[in-house]
């Protein structure tokens, strides 16, 4: 009698032990999902199909809103940058003849840096003109696009939908995105 007793004791003991191993797993596996249905960089972003937000970026004088490029019936190339971005300033050149070649489309390069004069000394070293840009010292567009890792471009059709996210440095002169603009 006393072997069955101390049997289901240490049955239960194990039971219990099995129980406090799993919590860990389950933990794991509940912030994963809960990670992966926050991040918003898949193939397909939630945000495609969507009403782009709303936001007006001031930066001293300059001011840019959305939906002035909207009102003029634009296509919108949303381009987020930072100057401690290498790729970033690898796209830059494409941008440019984008923007050169396509008058119907407005590339809008906003910068999240946090220093105004580097922001604009950046742009002075690397030749970076004829694009609107702008630097958000409040990072207020790039948390309304849930953006966080540049560069990441949205297009904006003449709508103000979100058409498409490209995340990582393009080639915007390449035939197909042109393409895909030109027919927007």
């Amino acid at each position: 009698m006393r072997g069955g007793a101390s049997t289901g004791v240490y049955y239960r003991n194990v039971i219990r032990f099995q129980s406090c191993a799993r919590l860990p797993l389950v933990v794991l596996l509940a912030l994963g999902s809960a990670f992966c249905l926050s991040c918003n960089r898949s193939s397909h972003p939630a945000q495609v199909g969507e009403r782009a937000p709303n936001v007006v970026i001031r930066n001293g004088a300059q001011s840019v809103s959305l939906r002035q490029y909207e009102k003029q019936n634009k296509v919108v190339v949303l381009n987020f940058w930072a100057s401690w971005c290498a790729p970033c300033l690898e796209e830059f050149p494409s941008l440019i003849q984008l923007q050169q070649r396509m008058p119907n489309v407005e590339v809008v390069a906003v910068a999240f840096d946090t220093d105004e004069a580097s922001y604009r000394q950046y742009l002075l070293d690397n030749h970076i003109t004829g694009i609107t840009t702008i630097v958000d010292l409040s990072d207020q567009s790039n948390n309304a696009f849930d953006t966080t890792r540049p560069p990441e471009t949205y297009i904006i059709d003449t709508h103000g939908l979100i058409r498409r996210k490209f995340i990582g440095p393009q080639d915007w002169t390449n035939p197909e995105i042109l393409n895909y603009l030109q027919h927007l």
